[in-house]
């Protein structure tokens, strides 16, 4: 009887969904949003299971044409083709649980392949068409005036694990955690920074070493930042990127990262 009545509940909560119409959105102190920024392990490669289709009542994306609309995967539009899950949307789920009456919007701005280079005012990047800094801070922004920003999310390392940019890493990151928070108008708002993967097969080198460096210094080098591990994480088999469980772990030690460092 209570799973029948939770049922109903959530029947009722997703029929505006189920007939099409936008969402109705909350106040907005308590929609709560969170910039998903980073090239392909943010924006998520994994397989999509028809779990993964079924909405949180409470937790929505911003489309690639500015609407909100129910988060299911894929959240991410850069590559259609190659877009799957992502740890997005286990990661809106945990931080839903733990804030009862709070909405969480997710703004995906992910862009596969991307050097953190990418990451900057005014550059074009070819692969996707795209402009990676502008395109996000522009989709922010539309979204801002509807939620408050709550959180950046983080994942991008693997195309700057070379010898040109890996040495150069740590302190571009630093100067884009700070362009961030002061074209969101959001000096304190938490960081949080995810670990590139460690692939059985697929052993680090120097420069991925440096670039993880980076990453695991950040919370005692920059103010309101988190490190999230991979540890025990595996990938879908091209050694790049995670597959669909591990996306969702991660998503889940992101959240976890995150409630850690929200003000309460």
């Amino acid at each position: 009887m209570r799973t029948l009545r939770l049922l109903l509940v959530t029947l009722s909560l997703l029929a505006p969904f189920i007939r099409g119409q936008s969402p109705a959105l909350p106040a907005k102190e308590k929609f709560h949003l969170f910039l998903l920024v980073g090239q392909s392990n943010m924006a998520g490669r994994g397989v999509i299971t028809p779990a993964d289709n079924i909405p949180h009542p409470r937790v929505l994306m911003l489309t690639k044409a500015g609407a909100w609309v129910p988060a299911v995967d894929p959240l991410h539009f850069d590559k259609p083709a190659a877009v799957g899950v992502g740890l997005g949307r286990s990661f809106a789920q945990v931080v839903a649980a733990a804030t009862p009456g709070v909405t969480i919007g997710l703004i995906p701005c992910a862009v596969g392949g991307s050097p953190i280079d990418a990451w900057q005012p005014g550059f074009y990047y070819q692969p996707t068409q795209s402009h990676p800094w502008d395109d996000a801070i522009r989709r922010a922004k539309l979204a801002l005036p509807s939620g408050t920003l709550k959180g950046i999310l983080w994942h991008q390392g693997e195309s700057d694990s070379n010898r040109e940019l890996a040495s150069g890493h740590a302190a571009k990151l630093h100067d884009l955690i700070g362009r961030l928070r002061t074209g969101l108008a959001a000096p304190t708002v938490p960081f949080i920074a995810g670990q590139l993967g460690q692939f059985t097969g697929s052993p680090w080198n120097e420069y991925k070493t440096q670039v993880d460096q980076a990453h695991r210094a950040l919370p005692a080098k920059v103010p309101h930042t988190a490190f999230v591990s991979s540890d025990g994480l595996k990938d879908k088999g091209d050694k790049t990127h995670f597959d669909s469980d591990s996306y969702r772990e991660l998503g889940q030690r992101y959240a976890e990262a995150y409630l850690k460092l929200a003000p309460r």
